[in-house]
């Protein structure tokens, strides 16, 4: 270890040599004390972020405290009227992660036919048989919107099916995220079936993001390649008649499904099969059998069960209330309902 020592006006360290190969090791400089504790860029970056952080954690309180300072009331910091509701919340939300536990450890949950989702092998074959191509639309909105994601996790179903048969899937996009995420599910379709052969991305294209642009393009494509089997799974609008008339008058077999109530009689009346509402959400779980999918499946369901039991009862107990001299007290005073908590924590959300 080597001393050395410079005029008052230089700066002093110390230097530990390495005997053997004569090289200093680690120098050691004497630096302000700002210096010592955040000596190293990344330790300065961390401080600095958990600066910004406990800032923005505190400005909220130290508001919310000086529009308080004068006020005479005392601080609220949990509302007890809604507690029922947090409640309610909490046990569905147990009811979750209670049954995607036990599905993981192998329990098994039932779950009933979807008669449309039954009937995709039978259009697939059907299809395969007449030698003609698939049409999957999944809809006209962007990858955010639930519906979308619904329909592509069937796409991944179809496509495997499709690429077990080798029959041709065309899967015309209106949003350009939409296309990359169906040729990501349809080459994981066809390297789950052993066929990456299959899978060719010039099927799965982009067309436009105007609705009747783009239907326009879909069905002047049914028209000219006539295919056997149709699947309308997604978010669709005013198109969707279009769609499925354009089906229908080529003869192909139909499978549609959305969560847009407008939508659906347009579809029951074209189409041969149709997904209600919630049942293209479930489409996943039942096609994959995942237990993941299927224990959140059924948790919801318990939570839909326990809803619909609370409003029977409501219902009930605001029916008795309505017909029963129980209406006022001696001092002529309206008494509470009894179904008003059920009311405000089921109907009005707590």
């Amino acid at each position: 270890m080597d001393f050395h020592s410079r005029s008052a006006g230089e700066k002093e360290f110390i230097t530990m040599s390495d005997k053997s190969s004569g090289k200093p090791s680690m120098d050691s400089f004497s630096f302000s004390v700002s210096h010592q504790w955040f000596g190293t860029g990344l330790m300065r970056l961390t401080m600095t972020t958990v600066g910004v952080l406990v800032f923005l954690l505190a400005l909220p309180t130290l508001t919310f405290a000086e529009e308080i300072a004068d006020s005479t009331k005392p601080i609220v910091w949990f509302d007890t009227g809604k507690t029922a509701f947090a409640l309610l919340t909490f046990a569905i939300c147990a009811t979750v992660i209670i049954c995607t536990e036990l599905a993981r450890r192998g329990k098994p949950f039932y779950v009933r036919p979807i008669a449309g989702l039954l009937a995709m092998e039978e259009a697939v074959g059907r299809a395969t048989e007449m030698g003609k191509p698939i049409l999957f639309v999944p809809g006209i909105e962007d990858i955010k919107e639930i519906d979308t994601v619904a329909g592509l996790m069937v796409l991944s179903s179809v496509a495997k099916m499709a690429a077990e048969y080798d029959t041709p899937l065309e899967v015309p996009t209106s949003r350009a995220l939409v296309m990359t995420a169906a040729r990501e599910a349809v080459q994981a379709a066809a390297l789950a079936a052993g066929r990456p052969d299959y899978y060719n991305e010039d099927r799965i294209h982009y067309i436009t993001d105007e609705q009747f642009g783009y239907v326009a393009s879909v069905c002047g494509w049914m028209y000219r390649e006539k295919p056997a089997a149709c699947f309308f799974l997604g978010k669709f609008f005013a198109e969707s008649l279009f769609l499925a008339e354009a089906g229908n008058a080529v003869g192909a077999i139909q499978i549609a499904g959305t969560a847009e109530t407008t939508q659906l009689p347009f579809f029951v009346a074209a189409c041969d099969y149709t997904l209600l509402g919630e049942e293209l959400f479930a489409a996943s779980a039942y096609l994959s059998g995942e237990p993941a999918q299927l224990g959140m499946l059924k948790g919801q369901d318990f939570g839909k069960l326990g809803a619909i039991v609370l409003v029977i009862l409501g219902c009930m107990l605001a029916t008795w209330d309505s017909i029963s001299p129980r209406g006022k007290n001696a001092e002529g005073q309206n008494l509470p309902r009894r179904s008003q908590w059920i009311t405000d924590t089921v109907l009005k959300g707590g």
